[in-house]
């Protein structure tokens, strides 16, 4: 054990760790699946209306925030083209370009959730995954196995598991789940992760969502650059997906894509996703060297962070 410590310890000190640029907040002003596609236009025209108000209002709530009042803000918006391919990007992009204009969004940035598995030979999911950490209840026993076994992470104890017992046997009572860090009252959360059937695995959508959020806060470095930065694209929408930049810029003077702090403005129905999200991401761990440079910098701009990774991230369920 301390032999594989000392190995990654000296591979790290000789990589550098490349900072990115930040804004202030990244606003997600949607997510788009083929539920949504196939209820047509319509559809997105109501998002764009409902999330018109709130993206005003946190660039108010970041004037008010940041020295000087200029506060750097960004936009962008993900298509699921890994659980399921509709339509093409020369079809679908323009329309969701163009319901955004109707409330006068402009969508800086759009993204694939395919690259959050892995894009361009890079294979972001398994990088988060090599940094999960198990969170252990107090008096585990360690007959639990861990997460990179099991595919599965809850934020506490799971109820006992019954076994037959024998007629001289004593019967085990049921035991309820208990959250670790639980007010009162447990809410007990367990997220799988991934599945696998045969010899490939699928990202389960709050991974893929958790790598997301990683991804807008700048948190994520493959072998110490910045993973998949946004690139614009040369020439008309093309018609298959993986011809499509992971991460398009489609505003030239768009502020950066990553961010300080995220908001995304979803329908309630990614309520769940999102508390799986915030389970998976309370047992991530984020490089040290990175937290720092961000820390740094917020500091020099006068901005507090919340220390807590999951505090910089926040929802509006419209």
């Amino acid at each position: 054990m301390t032999q594989v410590h000392a190995t990654f310890g000296e591979v790290a000190a000789e990589r550098r760790i490349v900072s990115v640029p930040l804004s202030h907040v990244s606003v997600e002003l949607g997510h788009l699946y083929m539920e949504d596609f196939e209820a047509g236009p319509g559809r997105l025209r109501e998002q764009f209306r409902r999330v018109a108000p709130w993206l005003a209002t946190v660039r108010e709530l970041w004037r008010a925030r940041v020295p000087g009042g200029r506060p750097r803000v960004s936009t962008c918006f993900l298509i699921d083209d890994y659980f399921s391919r509709f339509s093409t990007p020369a079809e679908l992009v323009p329309m969701v370009l163009e319901a955004a204009a109707e409330h006068d969004l402009t969508i800086d940035y759009l993204a694939r959730e395919s690259a959050c598995a892995e894009s361009d030979g890079v294979e972001l999911a398994r990088l988060v995954e090599d940094r999960l950490v198990d969170d252990p209840p107090p008096g585990t026993d360690g007959s639990r196995p861990p997460v990179k076994e099991t595919g599965w992470l809850c934020n506490g104890a799971r109820s006992p598991r019954t076994t037959p017992v024998n007629a001289m046997g004593r019967a085990r009572p049921w035991e309820p789940p208990v959250q670790n860090t639980r007010r009162g009252h447990s809410i007990f959360v367990d997220v799988e992760l991934w599945d696998e059937k045969g010899p490939r695995r699928t990202w389960s959508c709050p991974f893929l969502a958790a790598v997301w959020q990683l991804l807008r806060l700048g948190l994520l470095r493959s072998d110490g650059r910045m993973p998949l930065p946004p690139v614009a694209l040369d020439g008309d929408w093309p018609r298959d997906w993986d011809e499509l930049p992971a991460v398009v810029r489609l505003n030239p003077q768009a502020a950066p894509f990553s961010a300080y702090t995220t908001l995304s403005v979803l329908f309630p129905r990614f309520l769940p996703v999102e508390l799986a999200v915030r389970t998976i991401l309370s047992q991530t761990a984020v490089n040290d060297e990175i937290l720092r440079q961000v820390a740094t910098r917020s500091k020099d701009e006068g901005i507090g962070l919340e220390e807590e990774l999951v505090d910089r991230i926040s929802y509006v369920f419209v």
